[in-house]
């Protein structure tokens, strides 16, 4: 192991809430980065990944390709929705409950047979998942009535103009950087989101308002969604356990939002009978259950680990390049169109995510060229 990462994982231990150790008992130290960043100690911290040359390029590069692989298999999830709404009529946030259902028994089998320590958990961080689990449901719904009102295409563009709100909370939140280049590429996301969506013509205002500022809103809470995710990796929480219990709670609070907006929530049920709204109808029970084992269960989950080596504000503008890949996928499968004013705006999402890589990727190689420091005496 390189001596840039054991004297970081000095200072965690000795700024860490348990700071003895048995005596005569040596600390173990991780043979890889990924343990620890993904299961013995907390993450490190973005700012000094970037000044430690062994650490940097790892994270960036394995960071990136989380993210942009999370972007790939998410742009398929809005066309299992709108194909299931299409078809069956299913009520949306039915649609979204069985959803988190299947994701959260699929993680409860899985890492019960595979890693059961991963589901114990203590009282502050039961309660910090909780309140994440909650923010989940609140996004799945509206991005899913949002997908019904706007199209597979347009609402998913709509819920990455979470781009700026990740950017401008994480800097608030959570200390994060915002720099030239960060704020550059935000400006070019949001300014691809008003695109793709039409907001600059007053038709679909009043045509559509619902359906715009229901997108709108979707993407605050993706946005409050990434930045939970990137606070719960710095409480020393696993990614997969983060995932089991932020969908398990997500799937009693749709519960809840059935029950109580039974007859008046836009997509709610209207009566108990509408959970089991595709009754039968198996081939609508199959692509629900490969919709949530799929592209829900993998492309969150890699999210989610992404956010252990990414601020969250890049890690959200990485998946920003999701809309590009639904809009491809709804064109020859859904026959949606996007206009050319539409296309440039998917452009400009993309144009933003790929300066920002090659900035970031510059920026390592600067801080590479430079001399490392002398050893600590002791090292």
């Amino acid at each position: 192991m390189n001596r840039g990462l054991l004297r970081l994982h000095r200072q965690q231990v000795q700024t860490s809430g348990n700071p003895e150790k048995p005596s005569g008992q040596a600390y173990t130290i991780p043979s890889t980065t990924r343990e620890l960043a993904l299961y013995n100690s907390p993450v490190i911290p973005y700012n000094q990944v970037m000044s430690d040359p062994a650490l940097k390029k790892t994270h960036l590069t394995r960071g990136y390709m989380l993210a942009l692989l999370s972007a790939v298999i998410l742009s398929t999830t809005a066309i299992f929705i709108r194909f299931l709404t299409q078809t069956t009529h299913l009520p949306a946030l039915v649609l979204a409950f069985w959803r988190e259902v299947i994701v959260a028994l699929s993680m409860l089998v899985g890492l019960g047979a595979l890693r059961p320590a991963l589901l114990k958990v203590n009282r502050p961080s039961l309660r910090y998942l909780a309140l994440y689990g909650l923010v989940l449901a609140l996004f799945n719904s509206t991005w899913t009535l949002s997908v019904v009102l706007n199209g597979a295409a347009v609402s998913t563009v709509l819920a990455y103009c979470s781009a700026g709100f990740t950017a401008l909370l994480g800097w608030w939140l959570l200390k994060e950087n915002l720099g030239w280049a960060k704020l550059l590429a935000v400006t070019f996301c949001l300014a691809g989101c008003v695109l793709v969506s039409g907001a600059l013509d007053p038709t679909a205002w009043r045509v559509n308002l619902v359906g715009i500022c229901t997108g709108i809103i979707s993407g605050l809470l993706y946005a409050i969604y990434s930045l939970m995710g990137r606070s719960a990796s710095q409480r020393g929480l696993n990614p997969w356990t983060t995932l089991a219990y932020t969908f398990g709670f997500a799937a009693l609070f749709l519960l809840l939002f059935n029950l109580l907006g039974k007859g008046f929530l836009p997509g709610a049920i209207t009566r108990t009978a509408d959970f089991l709204w595709l009754g039968k109808a198996w081939v609508g029970w199959g692509i629900l259950i490969l919709l949530a084992v799929g592209p829900t269960l993998a492309g969150y989950g890699l999210y989610n680990v992404s956010l252990t080596l990414l601020p969250s504000s890049v890690a959200n503008l990485v998946a920003s390049s999701e809309p590009a890949f639904t809009a491809v996928i709804a064109y020859f499968l859904l026959g949606e169109r996007l206009t050319w004013v539409e296309v440039a705006g998917g452009l400009m999402i993309l144009a933003g995510v790929v300066f920002l890589r090659i900035y970031e990727g510059w920026l390592a190689g600067k801080y590479e060229a430079q001399p490392e420091p002398a050893s600590v005496p002791g090292d």
